[in-house]
């Protein structure tokens, strides 16, 4: 059986100015980074602008075993499938984050016969985006310490610099440091931290704008420190937000790459879901509803991050309406809310396949309370027998929910010719898209409205700590914003070890951060870190240059 990059390494791609072409870019229109890799420009942007938008697919999924349950896959397997149908579709995908490729995934362009390409390009340095996020990030955060050195007119509290250093790479050493040691020369001495890239608000303000003058705006707004007197200080009051977005200048503009089936995807941007809000940027997604009829797009993790994330942070700022939700469910991860180990979760048990049902029934009523069509893609691995595949299918008409196997890994964009069906027809329904909450309410109903509707909580309880960020943020007058939760992944709740549907719980907010350049609020829920470390076995062990070749990216 050949592996993800073996399969990736034989696709016959076209040269992408050959997809730029049928999707009615011309040359003058697409940036090339050699054959396969090109940034659409600013000037096919605003010519596309009055163009009809395509209908807006999310694909989501259940909470997943700590191996992920193929979302990524799913959604190019879709895009591959809608084409196949005579559809014109445009996939919109975040860019990995080097973090997990050399962490635990080892690779995130899909998998099998559902990829994007060239997969080794856009899984590790692919068009330089995540390394120009990190240099805008670090260079606020160098001109804020040589603020300090050089006398400090803004009177800023050494105590309360909020902004930090970021480095798209698991490292837990560096998530807390000291910084200015070694004599007058080296600075002002203090303590510091890095995030990963991909939480950083830079990133986020990324992905959320709307072209370089609101990039730039953004920029300014970053709430970098207080001075001693109290007073917010932003990385405009620093002079730092032009040269911030010269150097984006080429990052804020989508990526163009193509799926083993030639399917055009447009890959840009890269926030994680448990620590960040988990959506590839609005640029990208809006260009693929004005490119194809449908776009398909995806947000990380299961449906109670990313997809709370981009329908009620994403489609607020950009004013999007989704036609349909794919909530992605395996046996496996059903089988590991149902208690089973992961190591365990391939075998056969349907005991915990039915213990781990009620997760699935609490994404499906999570995601139809936003008023949106859904639609459950079974993603189908080889060891899962075709007894609880019927299981699962039989509890979906149930719940009276639309589903389809999905078998895209095995069989690209033909193993997914039903779910694209039942997709298709789904975003023909009704739809009475709303928000979870107004942004407008006070921030501990917000957090309220996620906890207890989202998560299945009773209630929220503030550290001392979030209650003094809670005020701080009120006073300066930015309350009025949307919330970001950072949670773990694996679980509905704060806690990784409440697996299935947990009720009851107390969601535990240790702090919460104002993300003003980026337009919402960051609440931090239990031990989240928003730098991840290495895994005792990292992939990295396993990632080779061999003759020129690159191996072991999965």
């Amino acid at each position: 059986m050949l592996s993800d990059i073996e399969i990736a390494q034989g696709a016959e791609m076209k040269p992408v100015a050959e997809i730029a072409g049928k999707l009615g870019l011309s040359g003058e229109e697409i940036e090339l980074y050699g054959r396969y890799k090109a940034k659409i420009t600013e000037e096919a942007i605003a010519r596309l602008e009055t163009k009809p938008d395509g209908k807006l697919i999310l694909v989501t999924a259940v909470n997943p075993t700590p191996a992920g349950e193929g979302k990524t896959t799913t959604t190019v397997g879709l895009g591959q499938a809608l084409e196949k149908l005579g559809k014109k579709a445009v996939i919109a995908l975040r860019e990995p984050s080097l973090g997990p490729v050399f962490g635990v995934k080892g690779g995130a362009a899909g998998g099998g016969w559902a990829q994007v390409v060239p997969m080794e390009d856009i899984n590790l340095h692919f068009t330089g985006d995540m390394h120009a996020i990190t240099s805008a990030n670090n260079l606020l955060c160098a001109m804020l310490d040589n603020h300090l050195q050089q006398g400090n007119a803004l009177g800023i509290d050494v105590r309360r610099i909020l902004f930090r250093r970021c480095l798209d790479m698991n490292d837990r050493a560096l998530r807390g440091i000291v910084v200015g040691l070694g004599g007058k020369a080296n600075g002002v001495p203090r303590e510091d931290s890095f995030q990963i890239t991909v939480a950083s608000e830079v990133m986020a303000i990324l992905c959320l704008a709307e072209g370089p003058a609101d990039l730039k705006r953004r920029l300014g707004n970053i709430l970098a420190a207080y001075s001693l007197e109290g007073k917010p200080v932003y990385a405009r009051d620093l002079h730092a937000d032009g040269a911030m977005a010269a150097l984006l200048r080429d990052a804020v503009k989508p990526n163009l790459v193509q799926t083993l089936e030639n399917t055009p995807a447009l890959v840009h941007g890269g926030p994680f879901a448990n620590i960040a809000h988990g959506c590839n940027s609005v640029r990208a997604t809006r260009l693929a509803l004005k490119l194809g009829d449908y776009a398909v797009t995806e947000a990380g993790f299961g449906s109670d991050l990313g997809a709370e994330k981009f329908l009620d942070i994403k489609c607020r700022a950009a004013g999007l309406t989704p036609s349909a939700i794919v909530l992605v469910a395996t046996l496996r991860a059903l089988k590991y809310n149902g208690g089973v180990p992961k190591a365990q979760c391939g075998e056969p048990n349907p005991q915990a396949l039915e213990k781990g049902f009620c997760n699935l029934q609490a994404h499906i009523e999570n995601m139809r309370s936003y008023g949106v069509p859904v639609v459950v893609a079974i993603n189908r691995f080889p060891t899962d027998t075709g007894e609880e595949i019927e299981r699962l299918a039989s509890h979906c008409r149930t719940l009276g929910a639309r589903f389809a196997v999905s078998e895209v890994f095995e069989h690209g964009g033909e193993g997914g010719l039903a779910l694209a069906e039942e997709v298709v027809a789904a975003c023909e329904e009704e739809n009475h898209f709303h928000y979870l909450y107004e942004a407008e309410r006070p921030i501990r109903e917000k957090l309220l409205a996620i906890a207890q509707n989202i998560y299945g909580a009773a209630d929220v309880a503030y550290t001392p700590k979030a209650e003094r960020a809670i005020r701080e943020i009120e006073a300066i007058g930015a309350a009025n914003l949307p919330v970001c939760v950072a949670k773990t992944q694996y679980s509905l709740s704060d806690d990784p070890a409440r697996l299935g549907r947990p009720t009851g719980f107390t969601l535990s907010v240790r702090d919460i951060r104002l993300s003003a350049g980026a337009g919402f609020l960051v609440a931090y829920a239990g031990d989240i870190m928003t730098m991840p470390g290495l895994p005792k076995s990292p992939a990295a062990e396993r990632i080779d240059l061999t003759d020129g070749r690159i191996t072991g990216l999965f």
